[in-house]
């Protein structure tokens, strides 16, 4: 429940907007109850027998997490996983080379050379400057 404790922190103080925690289905009642305290939206999904994965955060980041409807995060089209990748914070240049290659990998991409999506720090200091 450590983790579950600093995510919570994590959202309060603004960080995130989305929040995907892991934990054993034992800690069910304990979590729900603490969001409803809280009054923080969530949506938990069961994992497997002993698994479950809870989302927690904006209404509106909740909604769109029920409106994928996926049955496991292994299920996500490509877009879905750029979506959820985004809004639970990752990079979103990463985000972007992980689309770009779960997308040429599935062959639904015409095939070119994946370039870095980072700018040179010569190329951001002339910008600056």
């Amino acid at each position: 429940m450590d983790v579950f404790t600093h995510h919570l922190l994590e959202y309060k103080k603004g960080l995130r907007t989305l929040v995907l925690h892991t934990t054993k289905v034992s800690n069910r009642d304990a979590i729900e109850k603490k969001l409803e305290r809280e009054m923080i939206d969530c949506y938990i999904q069961t994992v497997n027998g002993t698994k479950i994965n809870v989302f927690f955060g904006n209404s509106i980041c909740i909604d769109v997490i029920k409106q994928m409807n996926f049955t496991s995060l292994s299920n996500l089209t490509d877009e879905e996983d750029f979506i959820l990748g985004t809004m639970l914070g990752y990079d979103r240049l990463k985000q972007c080379e992980r689309y770009l290659k779960r997308k040429r990998s599935s062959n639904n991409l015409p095939s070119c050379k994946l370039k870095s999506l980072s700018i040179p720090k010569t190329e951001a200091i002339r910008a600056v400057v």
